[in-house]
């Protein structure tokens, strides 16, 4: 499939003891197309946040093969995986995880100083991100001086920062208020409409769920797709 930019073909992930295996993913199928959002609902243990650890390639599966535009995950080195992440792949966390001895533009260049680029281009796109999330008057101030929003907004714009083929959130909106939650999916919808990026998210906010290309739940260790729009 041309289009698809993530899929994975019966994923199984379980953890096995002296006495028992608990099984937390089993045979998962899954893709997700070019600049689609996919949203995963499920109730908290129901694996959600697992799932998105196995499709970045930040755990291993049981068995089961993971694909980033048609390119197995198995097949790559630990260094390779490492650098999709870096170049390909785009993070935003409930907990924005941003660097509190670094201003914000420095937070925001920090992948581009990790993929060497020079520090002048690297706080050049830092500013132009920053601009797109309407925060470059606080290019100088540090993550304890910004409010829960202007900090979800910073990490957005660090996840931003390469120009990334897929963005994975995991609760991106957990720890806002409905108002600020409200900027973080204009936001969002509005990077993936102009940047055509691809999303996979997971959430308790039905606003997301309500908005998304593709709407699945994780029940019973399996994968079910509840919404499709075309």
């Amino acid at each position: 499939m041309n289009n698809t930019i993530l899929q994975c073909i019966n994923l199984t992930k379980s953890y096995q003891d002296k006495t028992s295996i608990t099984h937390i993913l089993k045979n998962v199928s899954f893709y997700l197309n070019k600049s689609d959002i996919a949203v995963i609902i499920g109730k908290s243990g129901s694996g959600k946040s697992t799932f998105l650890h196995l499709m970045s390639g930040l755990e291993q599966p049981t068995s089961g093969a993971i694909l980033f535009n048609g390119i197995s995950l198995s097949s790559m080195s630990s260094n390779q995986i490492a650098q999709l992440r870096n170049l390909h792949l785009g993070f935003i966390y409930q907990f924005h995880h941003l660097l509190l001895d670094f201003n914000v533009l420095e937070n925001v260049a920090m992948p581009l100083l990790i993929s060497n680029k020079s520090i002048k281009e690297a706080k050049e796109k830092a500013y132009e991100m920053l601009m797109k999330v309407n925060l470059e008057k606080k290019i100088k101030k540090y993550p304890s001086e910004l409010s829960g929003g202007e900090r979800q907004r910073v990490a957005i714009a660090r996840a931003f920062i390469n120009q990334p083929k897929l963005i994975i959130a995991d609760e991106p909106t957990g720890n806002l208020d409905s108002y600020n939650a409200k900027i973080i999916f204009d936001l969002i919808y509005e990077l993936n409409v102009n940047l055509k990026t691809s999303f996979l998210i997971v959430t308790h906010d039905l606003f997301f769920a309500k908005k998304a290309h593709v709407l699945f739940e994780i029940k019973h260790n399996r994968l079910n797709i509840k919404k499709h729009i075309q």
